[in-house]
């Protein structure tokens, strides 16, 4: 395989009560496994259709890839953005950017907010940094792989399909996401920020 599902740092209720034992448990060993076992068997599938000769499903066979990969990448990221030691507010180079490119935290945490409250249907909020022009932006990210333009690189994900919260917070997402800010682990955002900030003076 390919692709494996990642161990979480984490106990599944080490998160709790802002995102419950029983979510953790589904989210990780049911929806992100799935995602694992969907890019593993489009990528055998496309080897399949090479060997083959017959690559009439190519196109629906790299979308299946594209949107289970998708699904692998967002959760691997999400994972780790979250910490049982999380919560508060960033310091450092994330503080200083958040300062720079959003007028404060609270301008930021409230367009972070309406993002992911404003998702129709599946999708994520996400903070990135664009390689591009060296800023950070934040981009709704369509089911798991669409409407992201190219040269974002995660910081900061959450997850805003209903699996995510809705065996806790029923249709009431925007306490989900109220809740979820006491588990964001602003240590990780600052390493993904800095590896984010290398790689786009490399493609520079």
């Amino acid at each position: 395989m390919t692709y494996t599902l990642p161990d979480l740092d984490y106990d599944y209720g080490a998160l709790a009560p802002h995102i419950a034992p029983e979510i953790m448990e589904l989210h990780h060993s049911k929806h992100h496994a799935t995602y694992v076992k969907g890019a593993n068997t489009a990528l055998e599938q496309l080897a399949e259709a090479r060997a083959s000769g017959n690559l009439g499903a190519v196109n629906k066979l790299e979308k299946d890839l594209a949107f289970h990969l998708g699904g692998h990448i967002n959760h691997s990221v999400f994972w780790k953005n979250m910490s049982p030691d999380g919560g508060g507010r960033p310091e450092g180079e994330v503080a200083s950017g958040i300062e720079e490119f959003f007028g404060g935290f609270e301008a930021f945490q409230k367009h972070f907010n309406a993002v992911a409250n404003g998702v129709q249907g599946s999708g994520w909020s996400m903070l990135v940094w664009d390689t591009l022009g060296q800023r950070m932006n934040i981009n709704q990210l369509f089911d798991q792989q669409g409407n992201l333009p190219s040269g974002q690189i995660a910081l900061l994900q959450l997850d805003m399909w209903e699996h995510a919260y809705y065996l806790q917070y029923k249709n009431v997402k925007g306490d989900y996401v109220d809740a979820w800010w006491n588990v964001v682990n602003w240590n990780d955002v600052a390493q993904r920020l800095t590896k984010a900030q290398a790689a786009g003076k490399a493609l520079a």
